[in-house]
């Protein structure tokens, strides 16, 4: 899966500003040494471009496959529609009605903002081989926007038998200001 060891050489050093959780790699899962910050930038992008779709909750998510970059699936915020269709959440029904309900583990998801409690349970339970974000969620609360105060990490550190990466902080100065001048209701 993702180590630590991998994603830190492929970083090179600029991890250092961003959050990192790893656990031990199941063998012959793909790693994220192929990706460097140049890509995690790119995808980010594409979550950016996705989460311009909701100007209110600009929340756009990314499913990539580590190997080699290629979208797999998107998803934008639609609460408005039911209450659970954070951009994760909706991402990861786009994957699963393209896709199926498979192969997790080597693929990133990449979001506008750090998931919350629900959406990282879920990613969790799927096997996902890495999670990449950009704004925090004392970033995304200082836009004006409620979140619990659960982070990421808190969620993977509750769950041993979890093997992905989390990365945050990426491309973090754009993904904040989408959300400080998203519109207002």
């Amino acid at each position: 899966m993702l180590s630590r060891r991998t994603l830190f050489s492929s970083l090179g050093g600029v991890a250092c500003c961003c959050t990192l959780r790893t656990a031990a790699a199941a063998p012959n899962q793909p790693t994220i040494a192929a990706n460097r910050m140049a890509a995690h930038e790119r995808a980010m992008r594409l979550a950016i471009a996705v989460a311009r779709r909701n100007p209110v909750y600009p929340f756009g998510a990314v499913i990539v496959r580590a190997a080699n970059g290629e979208v797999m699936a998107r998803g934008v915020n639609n609460a408005r529609v039911n209450p659970i269709l954070h951009g994760e959440i909706a991402a990861m029904n786009d994957y699963v009605a393209r896709r199926g309900n498979k192969n997790w583990d080597a693929h990133i998801l990449y979001t506008t903002g750090e998931p919350c409690s629900m959406c990282m349970s879920a990613l969790v339970w799927a096997g996902i081989g890495g999670v990449v974000f950009g704004s925090s969620i004392d970033g995304i609360r200082r836009a004006g926007i409620d979140q619990i105060d659960i982070t990421a990490k808190s969620v993977i550190d509750a769950s041993p038998f979890y093997h992905g990466t989390l990365l945050g902080g990426v491309l973090q100065a754009e993904t904040d200001q989408l959300f400080l001048q998203r519109k207002r209701l």
